[in-house]
């Protein structure tokens, strides 16, 4: 079995329309905090499962609080969800511009968990979708070796095993902050501009790069 990446890095997607109201806020806000906010999103999720995520489905290791209210991350780029995204036919998605306008927030884990520390704030992590009322979910840095690290790093998810692990996420309670993005990846040069024009007025500026083989 694959080892735990030295420095793993962990993956957030949304819209590159979505970067404008991301910057201003300085924060990814969950799913939670968003609809509280009244923000104007591109919204490339399921809403089933946002909804259950949101009303129905909780975080153990934190009780009292619920899947939607953390901002959610792969452990991984060219996820699953991309690949849904991008064959634009999945019945219960009403999104169908496909993967090109969809970006990478690529983040460190260790920053991100000792940020979290810092400032008290919740995280969590799951070894499969945290969306399957299956989920086991875990608050500690030492279970981290409980992720499938195989299957998150495996291009050929048809596998059942693979195809869980591969969808293992990292959540951040309530939001995550713009600060700690350290690169945004893009599918090409035109969305590269968008990226790069979208943060312009940020205080911070990752860098944004093209990552074809982070796409389908």
């Amino acid at each position: 079995m694959m080892a735990m990446p030295t420095r793993p890095k962990i993956y957030h997607i949304t819209h590159v329309d979505n970067l404008v109201p991301i910057t201003r806020a300085g924060l990814v806000w969950s799913d939670a905090r968003r609809v509280e906010s009244g923000a104007d999103y591109q919204i490339i999720g399921m809403p089933e499962i946002k909804r259950r995520r949101l009303e129905e489905l909780p975080v153990p290791c934190h009780p009292g609080t619920r899947v939607g209210e953390y901002v959610p991350f792969y452990f991984c780029p060219r996820s699953i969800m991309l690949y849904i995204l991008h064959r634009g036919n999945h019945p219960d998605i009403s999104y169908r511009q496909g993967q090109k306008p969809i970006v990478h927030l690529q983040a460190d884990l260790y920053d991100t968990i000792a940020w979290a520390q810092t400032h008290s704030v919740r995280w969590a992590f799951s070894t499969v979708n945290a969306g399957a009322r299956y989920a086991e979910f875990f608050s500690d840095v030492a279970d981290l070796n409980q992720i499938n690290w195989d299957a998150v790093a495996e291009d050929d998810f048809r596998g059942t095993e693979t195809k869980e692990g591969k969808q293992a996420e990292f959540l951040v309670f309530e939001s995550f902050p713009w600060h700690l993005v350290e690169k945004i990846g893009v599918v090409d040069a035109e969305i590269a501009s968008k990226a790069s024009l979208a943060i312009c007025e940020a205080l911070h500026h990752p860098i944004v790069n093209i990552e074809q083989t982070w796409y389908f």
